[in-house]
């Protein structure tokens, strides 16, 4: 490995987007979008410098947050829709020389966009690149999922003439796949350069640009929001290798014999309506109670744990049919001792919750999951994060997923 390298990963982050608004630091399971892209620099062995090129200051502040140095903003002119890569990374050079004599031997561009990255993939892009002098550049890509040798064009008379010829290949959209040459698509994920070629030569990529493969399970290109929730299943279900802003989620464990649910704003929405005489009521959903029902035919145990003293809990549990404790102070302790009690592993048992009242739990338990809108501290410490919120149908989901994979 080349040591002493000045290697500087680059996030270019504009504000303003109009597919997505606020896209850049919109939660992506669990995290800010542009987390991520931080985290794939900060974790790469051969990246000496994190920076953020952005012209909005709350972006900028979320970046800071995530560990990213941005020590300028960029200019409004530079932060249009039809702003191009190549004046972006000129004036974040630029400014780095100028006003701190800091001139990087590569530059790395991490888009935002492209945020499930393998973990070795930086460092293995810019090895290329070092092991490559003559080169100008190294570019992520995955195979094509179309082949352009198959494709057409309509010519101005109407008839239609193949796209591209093939030396040797008379008729090649009629050629099997396998006959035809290997074609490649360009992916957001990593481009590594060599800042002459941005400063002295105009260009992104240069004349010589070799290739860094990606296996295409990790092909992300968020544009709109089907693409949004899309990839944030792939993040929370395909149980990938990858990036990851925290702590990296554990798996689903191979077997689910308990599963513990928080009370308040799990299986409610967190709401609580208070009456004059100072009675309080709650909201529950019918679709999460029939979950319960289902969860035990199926063979699962379920238990609720939970801080309200109030008897509504105890109520709800009753007419679900789960056993309960409320008014708990520790809640580890009660799930502690209710293992031990009721013989249960811990390596069998999984945890629902949504408050910094229930992370204790999470160590103690082999998956924890929280809802969708739970507090934002407690969805960075989840393995898995649920697509519905409390009270709205995250139990039901809870208990679809675990009949659908274990049993």
């Amino acid at each position: 490995m080349v040591e002493k390298l000045e290697v500087l990963a680059l996030i270019p982050a504009r504000g303003g987007s109009k597919g997505i608004p606020g896209k850049n630091i919109r939660e992506f399971a669990g995290y800010p979008l542009i987390a991520y892209s931080i985290a794939a620099g900060l974790q790469a062995k051969l990246v000496t410098r994190v920076i953020v090129s952005t012209d909005d200051p709350e972006i900028a502040r979320v970046a800071q947050e995530f560990g990213a140095e941005v020590p300028f903003l960029r200019l409004a002119e530079l932060a249009q829709d039809d702003t191009l890569d190549l004046p972006v990374f000129q004036h974040a050079l630029k400014w780095l020389v100028e006003n701190e004599g800091y001139q990087p031997d590569l530059v790395v561009q991490l888009r935002p966009t492209s945020p499930i990255r393998p973990p070795v993939l930086v460092d293995q892009a810019i090895q290329i690149l070092c092991d490559h002098p003559e080169a100008d550049s190294v570019r992520g890509v995955v195979p094509a999922g179309q082949n352009p040798h198959k494709m057409w064009r309509i010519e101005p008379d109407g008839k239609m003439r193949n796209l591209l010829d093939v030396e040797g290949i008379a008729e090649p959209y009629n050629a099997p796949r396998q006959k035809l040459p290997p074609v490649y698509w360009q992916t957001g994920h990593i481009d590594v350069i060599r800042p002459d070629v941005i400063l002295n030569h105009g260009s992104m990529s240069g004349q010589t640009i070799l290739p860094v493969q990606i296996d295409p399970v990790y092909t992300v290109d968020i544009d709109n929001l089907r693409d949004w929730a899309r990839y944030e299943w792939l993040v929370r279900e395909a149980d990938l290798e990858m990036v990851h802003p925290g702590a990296q989620p554990r798996p689903w464990p191979e077997r689910v014999s308990l599963v513990v649910f928080d009370f308040d704003g799990v299986m409610t929405d967190n709401h609580v309506w208070v009456s004059e005489d100072g009675k309080e009521s709650v909201a529950a959903s019918r679709e999460d109670g029939m979950g319960v029902d289902m969860l035990l035919a199926a063979g699962f145990r379920a238990v609720i744990i939970s801080t309200e003293p109030n008897t509504v809990v105890g109520a709800r549990a009753k007419k679900i049919g789960v056993p309960y404790f409320n008014g708990v102070g520790d809640k580890p302790a009660t799930l502690t001792a209710y293992l031990e009690t009721e013989g249960i592993p811990a390596s069998e048992t999984i945890y629902v919750g949504n408050d910094v009242n229930d992370q204790g739990c999470f160590p103690l338990v082999a998956f924890a999951l929280v809802v969708a809108d739970a507090h934002p501290d407690v969805r960075r410490q989840a393995d898995h994060v649920l697509s519905r919120m409390g009270g709205h149908g995250a139990v039901r989901e809870v208990c679809d997923m675990l009949i659908r994979r274990y049993r």
